[in-house]
């Protein structure tokens, strides 16, 4: 990561499934690169955070009411003015289990507390939602449909939380499909790309405007000890 961040001098960095308590994250070598951070960690599990080269301000940890959950999923801050919210989204382990539910009432939950950030003119969330959207977002559509990550529950879900107004910044440029952010291990599946896009940034209207480029970094998958998902971005005008 932070070579990745040496090389595209990115302004924001949010992450997710950092795994590690705030005591025991790496603050000194984000600082050396010179970015601001906030952190809402967890051993093993979970684990979100966001570094900025500009301050972060207004900083809000967990959802709203509920901000010393035991699961630390959710993080937001304002950096010039924009709202940033970073998300890892919970996986549902199967389709049969309580996790699924949870995992369904969990975006309920998100959709609800975007409410709070109604005075920001620009809002930018991102993060890990363990969802692919459409059948262009995964490599076999017959042998995902129904199944976790690809699920009408998780879909009708999804598109409640982006009736907030929110847009896919990646599909603002690129409609086509075989685009992906997570591919497994094994099996070749990144050689062949047998994938799923499961990992977004949504952005509401104002922000949406400024939007002048969004992509998939999928240089770092190929790179020695990869995370099985790949960094994505978008480029904004000022």
């Amino acid at each position: 990561m932070l070579a990745w961040l040496d090389r595209t001098q990115c302004d924001v960095l949010c992450m997710q499934e950092t795994k590690v308590v705030d005591d025991d994250f790496p603050r000194d070598e984000f600082a050396r690169l010179g970015y601001d951070l906030v952190i809402s960690g967890q051993a093993t599990y979970n684990g979100v955070a966001i570094a900025s080269k500009r301050p972060l301000e207004d900083v809000k940890a967990g959802f709203l009411g509920d901000p010393d959950a035991s699961e630390k999923r959710i993080l937001s801050a304002r950096v010039a003015g924009l709202r940033i919210v970073t998300a890892y989204v919970p996986n549902g382990k199967n389709i049969e289990s309580e996790a699924f539910h949870y995992k369904l009432s969990w975006l309920e939950r998100l959709r609800m507390n975007l409410t709070q950030y109604a005075k920001d003119r620009e809002l930018l969330l991102c993060g890990d939602f363990n969802i692919a959207r459409e059948d262009r977002d995964v490599f076999d559509v017959e042998k995902m449909r129904g199944q976790l990550h690809f699920h009408p529950d998780e879909h009708r879900a999804l598109s409640h939380l982006l009736d907030f107004g929110l847009t896919d910044s990646l599909r603002l440029f690129h409609p086509e499909p075989g685009l992906y952010t997570w591919w497994d291990y094994r099996a070749g599946a990144l050689r062949r790309n047998r994938g799923l896009r499961i990992d977004y940034i949504f952005l509401n209207h104002a922000l949406a405007e400024r939007c002048v480029e969004a992509g998939i970094d999928k240089s770092e998958r190929e790179r020695p000890k990869p995370s099985d998902h790949t960094p994505l971005f978008v480029k904004l005008r000022d």
